[in-house]
């Protein structure tokens, strides 16, 4: 398949190259985590894309559970900018019922300040004995999809770069469409990324894929996440079947229908702070 993309990414094979070994974060001592250049997001050259501490933050809450109780809803809040540095990520449990547990993670930087929260609900799963009707697939399959390239990224080291991207239907600018994602290095190095973790890095990139307004003129950034899972993702890429909506006022919100390879898996939703590049404020 030849990728549409524009001649700052023909050599792609060289990034990949490049990134062998390589992974979004490194772990050091105890809590500390050290983001590499691959997590670079497309507004500032010193600040993450929001999915990869989503989903380092989603990954640490999930490992504090047996494997009775599963995660079926991360909510994320970006307090302020992540800064491609050191982090300190703090978690505790909220609450640690029989059957539902509540997971609280704090993200700091490294001057103490707070730039990520997220609360993850966990159900302990048992055997029901009901006749289980799966949605049907209903959108395009990553092999019948086209290789993309984020529009709003340049050739160096970022998400867009470690990140694989699919459309199956639409195209960017158009508001409503269904991409594909996924991994091309690990979330941290030397570990297989969990099934939520592919998830919760991919889910930020719904208001990304789905973009209705230039991006050389507006900035769409989303202060939370919350996703919500009815199962677990099967396989490595996570689809998103993304619409955007406006107000005129400055608000948006992007609504994702989650899927993988058998089809849909649950939901995820941005809250969208729309400004003018040229406006003040």
């Amino acid at each position: 398949m030849r990728a549409n993309t524009p001649a700052a990414w023909d050599h792609a094979t060289c990034h990949l190259e490049l990134m062998s070994g390589d992974s979004f974060f490194r772990q050091l001592d105890g809590d500390l985590y050290e983001a590499a250049p691959w997590t670079r997001g497309p507004w500032s050259p010193k600040h993450q894309h929001a999915g990869p501490p989503s989903a380092l933050v989603a990954g640490r809450l999930e490992a504090m559970l047996d494997e009775a109780f599963r995660v079926v809803r991360v909510a994320v809040e970006v307090t302020r900018p992540v800064p491609i540095g050191t982090l300190r990520l703090e978690h505790s449990i909220r609450r640690d019922g029989r059957n539902v547990k509540a997971m609280l993670g704090r993200l700091y930087d490294d001057d103490g300040a707070l730039v990520m929260t997220a609360d993850a609900l966990a159900i302990r799963e048992v055997e029901v004995e009901v006749d289980v009707q799966p949605p049907r697939m209903d959108e395009a399959r990553p092999s019948d999809s086209t290789a993309i390239a984020f529009p709003f990224f340049d050739k160096e080291p970022s998400y867009a770069a470690a990140m694989e991207l699919l459309f199956g239907r639409g195209e960017f600018g158009s508001g409503d469409v269904m991409g594909w994602m996924r991994m091309r290095i690990p979330l941290l190095n030397g570990v297989d990324p969990s099934p939520l973790e592919r998830v919760m890095i991919a889910a930020d990139s719904g208001n990304g894929i789905s973009q209705c307004l230039p991006v050389r003129d507006y900035t769409f950034l989303n202060p939370d996440l919350t996703v919500t899972l009815q199962r677990p993702a099967e396989g490595d890429w996570v689809g998103m079947a993304a619409r955007t909506d406006l107000d005129g006022r400055g608000v948006g919100v992007a609504d994702t229908r989650l899927y993988d390879e058998r089809g849909p898996i649950g939901r995820g939703i941005q809250t969208l702070i729309v400004r003018s590049r040229t406006a003040p404020g």
